[in-house]
């Protein structure tokens, strides 16, 4: 029998899914990241993650994986050498540094481009173009040639040995033109003309699910898979998971409530707008009649969501307050639920900050605070796609964490007025599997 593995690597852990020719789930493994972890290199950190939750997988299961795609947060990205070794620490997906560059951004971009924000791939890679607020000089002329990589892209790397591919989901935030699938004018003109640096290379961008190439001969040997398992191309986590759920009608949406919040909205109409932090993804579907059948993923991502959460109570206090909370009696708390300032969806605003109080006595009254709050960001969400003309919304499906929460879910509807579904599969890492195995006709 054939399989397909799928490799999420998310906020807080990676999980691997392998699945056969039909979807059907044969394997399901999680690795969660530990502050404890001796690696003190966030590279080094994922890498030994990604050999830790292979090598959970059955050997006489590794033995007949015939492909394998990754997803990775999305704009968390890096500097590599031409060997792929990391020069600088990534920045990471939530990582608002790019403030510092916004005025070089604007002058750069088209207006409402969705590179305008202050964390999108673009503003990182700007940051590392100018030095900005480290100290450290820029880029120099000199410095030998690198690689500008999404996380998805160097973990990719590992496995087929390839420097260089990217997806034109991951590159979106970079400028990557997904209409036209090139990169525009305005982007390489632009970093080119920075001064006292040198822009490294960009990758190539291929469609996620594309074949890059076979495993290397060293992580064949190492993980027992065949000579000829291919690495695809990736996507981002929460298209992933949006791949998993298995939606496919317009207006149909999936709300990922992990660690963050991100909405995606299956539209025929495109809308881009950064003021808002609005964006949309290449989602191409020939079932959805040829030639007029490029569909888009709208949507946007909050800082909000179960980070927020986590920092005031474990999971068994959530699971245990949640189920003493009345869904239908509607609390008095406003809050908007942050760690640190910033939001970037419906919110884009890199000062906005977290509100949190007042915070009552009664947990329990909290924590429904707390997700009311987080539901009315989602709605808004919503409410704003389609104000910017995306298809109505129909119907929404939740992945990640927060979809096992069936108060929440009754909160939301409430603010939604659509129906709230759980998907029969709700892991990226499935969605992933799916874009291993190369048969959902979408890319």
């Amino acid at each position: 029998m054939d399989f397909y593995l799928g490799i999420d690597f998310g906020t807080t852990g990676v999980r691997s899914t392998a699945i056969d020719s039909h979807g059907n789930i044969h394997c399901d493994k999680q690795y969660n990241f530990s502050q404890d972890d001796p690696a003190s290199e966030l590279t080094l950190r994922w890498q030994n993650a990604l050999w830790a939750v292979i090598e959970q997988i059955p050997l006489a299961l590794r033995t007949q994986i015939k492909s394998i795609a990754i997803d990775g947060t999305s704009s968390t990205v890096m500097l590599c050498d031409t060997k792929g070794i990391p020069v600088e620490e990534p920045i990471l997906y939530n990582d608002g540094r790019g403030v510092a560059v916004v005025d070089r951004l604007r002058a750069i971009a088209p207006a409402h481009h969705t590179v305008l924000n202050a964390t999108s791939s673009l503003a990182k890679l700007l940051w590392w173009l100018e030095g900005a607020g480290t100290g450290a000089p820029p880029l120099q002329k000199q410095t030998a040639p690198r690689f500008f990589l999404h996380q998805a892209d160097w973990l990719s790397f590992l496995l087929h040995g390839r420097l260089g591919i990217s997806d034109y989901h991951n590159a979106l935030k970079l400028g990557y033109d997904v209409a036209n699938l090139c990169y525009p004018h305005w982007l390489t003109e632009g970093i080119a003309g920075v001064s006292g640096s040198i822009a490294p290379r960009l990758p190539q961008v291929v469609a996620p699910g594309t074949a890059i190439g076979p495993v290397t001969a060293e992580i064949g040997d190492r993980f027992g898979f065949p000579r000829d398992c291919i690495v695809c191309a990736g996507t981002t986590d929460s298209i992933a998971a949006f791949l998993a759920s298995g939606v496919n009608s317009p207006g149909e949406a999936v709300t990922s409530l992990g660690s963050t919040l991100a909405l995606k909205l299956l539209s025929y109409t495109r809308v881009d707008d950064a003021t808002y932090g609005i964006y949309s993804h290449r989602f191409t579907s020939p079932s959805q009649g040829g030639a007029g059948g490029d569909l888009w993923l709208v949507g946007g991502a909050s800082n909000t969501g179960g980070a927020v959460l986590r920092h005031f109570f474990t999971d068994t206090e959530l699971d245990n307050y949640s189920q003493q909370i009345d869904p239908h009696r509607p609390s008095l708390l406003d809050y908007y639920p942050l760690l640190k300032k910033g939001d970037r969806f419906p919110n884009n605003d890199p000062n906005l900050l977290p509100r949190l109080e007042p915070r009552p006595a009664d947990a329990v009254e909290f924590l429904q605070g707390l997700l009311e709050s987080i539901a009315r960001i989602e709605a808004r969400g919503y409410e704003l796609l389609q104000e910017f003309g995306a298809t109505p919304l129909t119907k929404v499906y939740t992945a990640g964490g927060g979809a096992k929460n069936q108060v929440w879910s009754e909160i939301r509807k409430r603010y939604l007025k659509v129906p709230v579904l759980t998907p029969v599969h709700t892991d990226a890492a499935y969605g992933s599997a799916l874009l291993a195995r190369g048969k959902i006709n979408l890319f």
